[in-house]
């Protein structure tokens, strides 16, 4: 049974016991994992940076490359444009390989029942 001696508590009291608990669990179900998270994302886009650096100095290497070649004469006419179309079709089929490879394995791609 209660103790006689023991202090009453209103309901008021338990009202702000409860909105502590709940904010208490949300925060610690919510915000501190997205503080952990903070760490990954810097990693992740810290090395998306530099992948995106790192082509471009290959694609510009590529243009320098094919502008030296021999078989362009880079001064004039027509021929002069082919190492930037080169180029530009690399970058794109870079682009290309990349987006596949991202979406090929898509969490949110639902899988057909038969297969």
């Amino acid at each position: 049974m209660a103790d006689a001696n023991a202090p009453r508590t209103k309901p008021a009291d338990h009202v702000n016991e409860l909105k502590g608990l709940v904010v208490g669990y949300a925060k610690q179900e919510t915000v501190d994992p997205l503080k952990s998270l903070g760490r990954y994302l810097g990693y992740g886009l810290g090395g998306a940076f530099l992948v995106g650096v790192g082509m471009v100095f290959l694609l510009m290497a590529l243009l320098r490359g094919l502008q030296s070649a021999p078989w362009f004469d880079h001064n004039s006419g027509a021929a002069s444009l082919v190492p930037y179309a080169a180029t530009f079709v690399a970058a794109i089929i870079v682009i290309a390989v990349a987006g596949y490879l991202g979406f090929k394995n898509d969490p949110n791609k639902k899988k057909d029942a038969a297969s």
